[in-house]
């Protein structure tokens, strides 16, 4: 039987893993870290699988952003689907976000109550549980907005309102190639417009159009004409809007893919969310002075995971699997040789012909293929300065139905 002391010996001796020499008490980390002291922390001493952020990385993602919109004149209200985390959301809204848009009632809740204002939620409210989330956030924040795709939920929308006696945001949302929503362009929308408009506890805010085909659609000349496509009806719809004297000041939209084409195109802002992490997906679409590889922006989120078996040549198993997202798109960072395998809820398995062997207890650092997903799986980053962490953020949380 092991005990600590014949433990230290053995480690004294040389016959333990590296870095056992010295006591390790991991809830010692965790009580820093709940304290935000992060002097000596690293990678090393983080359990696996964890999500890591590259600090310079991330902030340059932003800045570059930023600039674009800048100099272009075209607004950001950026998207946290990604992220789910208000450090970054205000770390965009200083730069320059007119605000967030948030996929999920949950998410709103969670940006509105840091105190972020402008907060569009992209996804129609249905049903008595959301109508009703979304009013209360409209009369703690008159700045917050919503879409709607349905005349019943102007309607909804509007008898809430009155009940609640606030007026609140609304914006249609236009079908732009993704059947999962959106009305008609043309007529229809502008009947939608036109209804809201005429509500008494609705205000009309402009008009939304995601055109999520063309955010991934390869090559750049190949994307911007899809994207062309998919939301010039909802600009005509706009302009059909104007004319009947209806409020179109918002025209939003575009993704990270469409990021440099959308402006051209006519919308006001871009909801792009995936820029600040980047995932292999997103980089393999080719970019506007590169076709082979989608080099605007950075990956700067890593899955950060171990070796734990090595018995077989040129393959390890690491505790990265399913419950990690793990899939075989994924990419080995530094290691772009590496193939990568499911192989259950804790396992994967790397495979290579030639270069270095891995080491048991080797970290390693993923690039995810999808980085909604992934992120949904963790609670919290590790934001890193090379292999030192300086700072935890939380991810909102995912456990009960109020956070859905």
């Amino acid at each position: 039987m092991t005990t600590r002391r014949t433990f230290l010996a053995a480690a004294a001796a040389g016959t333990a893993f590296a870095g056992t020499t010295r006591t390790f008490r991991y809830s010692e980390i965790e009580t820093r870290i709940a304290r935000r002291d992060f002097r000596g922390i690293t990678k090393e001493d983080l359990g696996t699988p964890a999500l890591m952020v590259d600090r310079a990385l991330l902030e340059r993602n932003l800045s570059h952003m930023s600039g674009h919109c800048r100099d272009t004149g075209i607004s950001l209200r950026a998207h946290c689907k990604i992220h789910k985390s208000v450090d970054i959301a205000q770390r965009q809204v200083a730069l320059g976000s007119l605000g967030i848009c948030c996929a999920t009632i949950a998410e709103c809740e969670l940006m509105v109550g840091a105190g972020i204002r402008n907060v569009l939620h992209t996804c129609q409210p249905a049903g008595k549980n959301k109508i009703w989330r979304a009013v209360e956030l409209a009369a703690q924040d008159p700045t917050f907005m919503v879409v709607a795709d349905d005349p019943l939920t102007v309607d909804l929308l509007d008898q809430a309102a009155a009940a609640r006696r606030i007026k609140m945001t609304l914006l249609p949302d236009i079908y732009a190639g993704l059947t999962r929503h959106g009305m008609a362009p043309g007529d229809p929308g502008v009947a939608l417009a036109k209804r809201i408009d005429s509500s008494k506890n609705l205000r009309l805010g402009g008009l939304m159009a995601y055109s999520g085909v063309a955010s991934h659609t390869h090559g750049w000349e190949t994307r911007r004409e899809q994207s062309r496509k998919d939301v010039t009806p909802m600009i005509e719809t706009a302009a059909a809007c104007r004319k009947a004297g209806l409020n179109t000041a918002i025209l939003t939209g575009g993704s990270t893919g469409t990021y440099n084409i959308d402006g051209e195109i006519g919308l006001t802002e871009l909801q792009a969310g995936s820029f600040v992490f980047m995932d292999t997906a997103y980089m393999k679409i080719g970019g506007k002075s590169d076709a082979t590889r989608y080099g605007d922006f950075q990956p700067s989120l890593t899955v950060l995971t171990t070796v734990i078996s090595r018995n077989h040549p040129n393959q390890a198993t690491i505790d990265a699997g399913n419950k990690a997202m793990l899939r075989p798109t994924d990419q080995v960072k530094d290691r772009p040789d590496m193939v990568i395998e499911n192989q259950g809820a804790e396992y994967g398995i790397l495979r290579w012909k030639d270069g270095d062997e891995l080491k048991l207890g080797q970290r390693l650092e993923l690039y995810t293929s999808n980085l909604d997903m992934t992120t949904n799986c963790y609670d919290r980053y590790y934001v890193c300065d090379g292999e030192n962490v300086v700072d935890v953020w939380p991810i909102m949380g995912r456990s009960g139905a109020v956070q859905r």
